[in-house]
């Protein structure tokens, strides 16, 4: 039994009211080590992780654009449900900035070497995909900044309207130039 308590005697059992222990942990980690934290159980996890939650990225600025323009070309008020959105639009290109960031360390894809820049393939992931990436996350940071700093509601809405879709633009050439599918998941 790997779990076990730390008072003297005790089994574990359902009188128990002590604090649970690693008994055995020197037999407990290769379990651990080859199951959940391997290279590839861990890099395939992330990668799921990301191509999933690229979808809730764009929804969120698809959404984020589409109120913004409505609310620039309709001269309509700035909500708190329009700061709101732009904000789980910001927080969500942060997240998958991070997702991203460990799968990016964890990749085969991504390659360290002198041959890297004459290799298309590790050129892109290892360069030109997370440069891209940053780059889209910049200007969603610089829209949701200059746009809290806006006084009028149409200049807010402006702001948000170009810096959001100019970063979409960016992600949708970012990942059209991997020759992936846009829609499904990644392998």
């Amino acid at each position: 039994m790997f779990i076990t308590c730390r008072k003297a005697g005790c089994t574990g059992g359902i009188n128990c009211n002590g604090f649970p222990t690693l008994l055995k942990l020197k037999n407990f980690y290769p379990y651990i080590r080859t199951k959940f934290l391997h290279p590839m159980a861990l890099y395939k996890f992330t990668l799921l992780l990301h191509s999933g939650f690229r979808y809730i990225v764009m929804v969120l600025l698809l959404l984020a654009v589409l109120q913004a323009f409505a609310g620039w070309l309709g001269q309509k008020e700035y909500t708190e449900g329009n700061r709101k959105l732009n904000l789980f639009a910001l927080i969500s290109a942060h997240t998958q900035l991070l997702i991203g960031l460990v799968l990016y360390f964890v990749s085969p894809f991504v390659v360290f070497a002198k041959e890297t820049m004459h290799d298309a393939q590790a050129r892109y992931w290892t360069v030109e995909h997370i440069s891209m990436m940053i780059f889209a996350i910049v200007l969603i940071t610089i829209g949701h900044s200059k746009s809290k700093k806006e006084t009028l509601p149409e200049s807010k809405h402006r702001t948000i309207a170009i810096f959001y879709t100019l970063a979409i633009i960016v992600i949708v050439v970012a990942i059209m130039q991997s020759k992936r599918a846009f829609f499904g998941m990644s392998n």
